[in-house]
């Protein structure tokens, strides 16, 4: 995330916001693609409005990693994670302005989600490169951004989540937020499409 734009810790309290369900509601976005005992990665996770909801449809089998470069948003998602009984599902970790810092967690992750990131990142390839290594094949990423980003801007987007070994499952809107759900490929899968084949 660039440093000479970063969000605001103390806005992180905007977005936990319970009025913003009324806009996009994790658990009617999210619910249908998560099982139990999932894996999951939030990059960008600020206070949890989206983490302690997939940390509930997870359960105790699975684990939410949480990653944000700000302190003081990791700390209220760890007080919030805690008062819900939720603090051992719930994995809280600092990284930095330049890298995630996941690379303990390669082929691990079943379902990653940047709502609102990616267009703050510093360098969106490293960004997505970083989130691509962490997932098994056919993983699903969800990516969001809200209504600052224009359309072409979030084609633009899209493209680069293609190029780093997605696949475009569908298109959707919540609020004012464009959304787009995508499978991780395989090596194998992702092969063909460097080549030009279909993949099958």
């Amino acid at each position: 995330m660039k440093e000479h734009h970063i969000f605001p810790w103390w806005a992180g309290y905007l977005l936990i916001n319970p009025l913003r369900k009324l806009r996009v509601d994790p658990h009617s976005l999210l619910g249908s693609y998560i099982q139990p005992g999932m894996n999951i990665l939030d990059a960008g996770c600020a206070m949890g409005f989206f983490s302690i909801p997939l940390a509930e449809m997870t359960g105790p089998g699975g684990t939410v990693f949480c990653v944000d470069p700000q302190k003081k948003m990791l700390a209220v998602l760890s007080r919030r994670a805690k008062k819900k009984g939720l603090e051992g599902i719930i994995d809280v970790r600092e990284c930095s302005y330049e890298s995630l810092q996941v690379g303990d967690l390669d082929s691990r992750i079943d379902l990653a989600l940047a709502f609102g990131v990616l267009h703050e990142t510093r360098d969106k390839k490293v960004f997505l490169k970083e989130i691509a290594s962490t997932m098994r094949p056919g993983g699903l990423f969800v990516l969001g951004e809200p209504h600052v980003i224009s359309r072409e801007q979030f084609d633009e987007e899209l493209e680069m989540v293609e190029a780093a070994g997605f696949i475009l499952e569908k298109r959707l809107s919540r609020g004012s937020n464009s959304i787009a759900i995508m499978h991780k490929l395989s090596k194998k899968q992702t092969a063909h499409f460097e080549a030009g084949a279909p993949s099958s």
